[in-house]
């Protein structure tokens, strides 16, 4: 068996700022919840700076209850426990239940901002970026992001300053052993620094390897009938696999790098500290018992808020290479509306003027076409496949945008529409039927088309054709279909997409091999519906079966992108041309 395909790579451009830049932006969520999260800072400053009053208790127990064994320090020193403890619980509460209320509050932020996103990005945009990688970044890489910007945050808050009362404590109690003890300090500010960098591109790599994960399974669990209908079980368990174990060797380089971390500089802590304590044997052990021990005590809870400020920056580093990849996506100049022309109808006139058409600047899709067709009329376009046909039907919505040429509707360029305002007249059914996991109800009246009366609903059910399936379901119009419509069969999928582009009632029909997954007598109840709502409507119709749209006013037949034959059906075939060609193949083939 051959080799699995390696998963297309995103297309997305390098993110120029620098991890500084990237950071700064991400901690601007944060900014949105600053009361939140100033709350969350005063609890954990309580949390540190319960830290050195450990010290001072171990220093007053030496110096003065134990010596001293007077009644009251009996329960002095029980209950200043008790209430450091309490102090310190308290502010771990408030520091932790704010932080985290500040964190989802942020997740739901990136989430909502990158779909909303999705949802005005052009075509193009999606055929140059796989699905997996789109969704990982929704689903994973917000939560990367999350942590470096509230809890790496938090700790860097909690510890940093438990770290900054400690030493100003050490430097209270000995200033010249504390300055010894922080002559580690630039040692482990590099190597936190050389980590990080690598870290950082570690992480990258594995939220790109996460997306090849997502791509992969998605693909399966759209594509199974296909993968069980051509034994591909093993092909995509192997692909499945491959994508895994990338991902698990990324993320094994990356605890392999953090396991490291923690150690070398806990190591250089003890060090340090161990010469601290050294010449605080030499110089204070004997003089002052208690002030030795409270040293002592406070430089060693030094190393744990330590240790946990250079595992942070692990978190950190996978945020800012997650924000890297979230902001480039956010930064994507989304589909431009530069029209300023609106209007409630359009009587339908459909020009198009010398139009050429590429996808990629290179090769020409569409060469010189030039199209007219009057307000009320039905057009059909024919062609083997790949000759253009429904690269010129998506123009028209501006699901591409055109440069080359003209595409006027009533005698104005499609490009001065507004978008909202061009779509409202166009009603498009495709061959690839999209469904959502919704009612049958919810699916034929969707999105603008929400506010239609139920009657209306019905109305455009039953000119579809798809009452009658409908009426035998469990719930009727309120019965759930499925992801994409799967407990539906393929007819009646198509019925509820053209009820939906009924329903919508355009001037502007688009159908684009409407009837292809329907059988022939469902077809031909269908087409008949079709005709009654085409009366009075500029209907545009891209079909493969030469027999549903012999009756259309215009044939336009095409050919590498461009029109080689037009006219109606009973002058074409007298041409003898290419369009007599494709009919007498079907009609040897029926």
């Amino acid at each position: 068996m051959s080799t699995p395909a390696t998963p297309i790579q995103p297309q997305d451009t390098e993110q120029s700022l620098t991890a500084g830049q990237i950071y700064l932006r991400l901690l601007g969520y944060v900014r949105d919840h600053a009361g939140l999260f100033a709350i969350s800072i005063f609890g954990l400053a309580i949390f540190a700076a319960s830290q050195p009053m450990f010290a001072w208790v171990m220093e007053y127990l030496i110096d003065e209850a134990i010596p001293n064994n007077r009644p009251e320090d009996r329960w002095i020193v029980p209950v200043a426990m008790m209430a450091i403890f309490g102090l310190r619980g308290f502010g771990q509460f408030i520091g932790n239940y704010f932080s985290a209320r500040v964190s989802l509050a942020i997740v739901h932020t990136l989430r909502i901002q990158l779909f909303n996103q999705l949802t005005a990005m052009p075509g193009v945009y999606f055929d140059n970026n796989n699905s997996g990688h789109l969704i990982s970044r929704i689903t994973y890489n917000v939560t990367q992001v999350t942590a470096a910007a509230t809890e790496a945050f938090k700790v860097i808050v909690r510890e940093g300053l438990t770290v900054v009362f400690l030493l100003g404590y050490l430097i209270y109690s000995d200033w010249k052993l504390t300055l010894i003890f922080l002559g580690v300090g630039p040692l482990i500010g590099l190597i936190v620094w050389q980590v990080g960098l690598r870290l950082r591109k570690l992480s990258a790599k594995v939220q790109h390897s996460m997306g090849d994960v997502t791509h992969v399974a998605s693909e399966m669990i759209n594509g199974y009938r296909v993968m069980r209908s051509f034994g591909g079980e093993h092909y995509e368990q192997t692909r499945f696999k491959q994508a895994s174990e990338k991902n698990t060797r990324q993320n094994l380089k990356i605890a392999l790098t953090s396991a490291a971390n923690t150690p070398v500089i806990q190591l250089m802590v003890a060090v340090a500290m161990g010469f601290v304590v050294y010449l605080a044997l030499t110089f204070m052990g004997t003089s002052n018992p208690g002030a030795f021990v409270a040293y002592i005590t406070a430089a060693a809870l030094i190393p744990k808020p330590v240790r946990q400020l250079s595992e942070v920056n692990s978190t950190i580093q996978k945020g800012i290479a997650a924000a890297s990849s979230i902001f480039i996506q956010l930064d994507e100049i989304t589909e431009t509306d530069t029209g300023d022309y609106q209007t409630k109808r359009v009587q339908g006139a459909l020009a198009i003027k010398h139009l050429n058409f590429s996808y990629d600047g290179k090769k020409q899709v569409l060469k010189n076409i030039s199209l007219d067709i009057p307000a009320g009329k039905t057009v059909a376009l024919v062609g083997r496949s790949g000759s253009g046909k429904t690269t010129l039907a998506s123009l028209i919505p501006r699901f591409y945008q055109h440069e080359d040429g003209e595409i006027l509707l009533d005698g104005i360029e499609i490009n001065r529409y507004t978008l909202s305002s061009l779509r409202a007249q166009i009603a498009l059914v495709s061959q690839q039927v999209t469904l959502f996991n919704d009612t049958v109800y919810n699916n034929i009246a969707y999105g603008t088309l929400a506010d239609a009366s139920e009657e209306d609903v019905l109305a455009a059910a039953r000119a579809a054709h798809a009452l009658d399936f409908i009426e035998k379901m469990p719930d009727g119009m309120q019965t759930l279909i499925g992801e994409n419509g799967v407990r539906l069969s393929g007819g009646q999928r198509q019925r509820l997409a053209i009820a939906r582009a009924l329903l919508k009632n355009a001037p502007l029909l688009i159908l684009d091999e409407a009837t292809s997954a329907l059988d022939t007598e469902s077809e031909r109840s269908i087409q008949d519906a079709l005709e009654a709502v085409m009366k009075n409507r500029t209907t545009l119709v891209i079909a493969h079966r030469l027999s549903t749209i012999e009756n259309a006013d215009h044939i336009v037949v095409m050919d590498h992108g461009e029109i080689v034959e037009q006219g109606d059906h009973a002058s074409l075939l007298a041409q003898q041309g290419y369009y007599a060609k494709l009919h007498a193949m079907q009609f040897e083939e029926e």
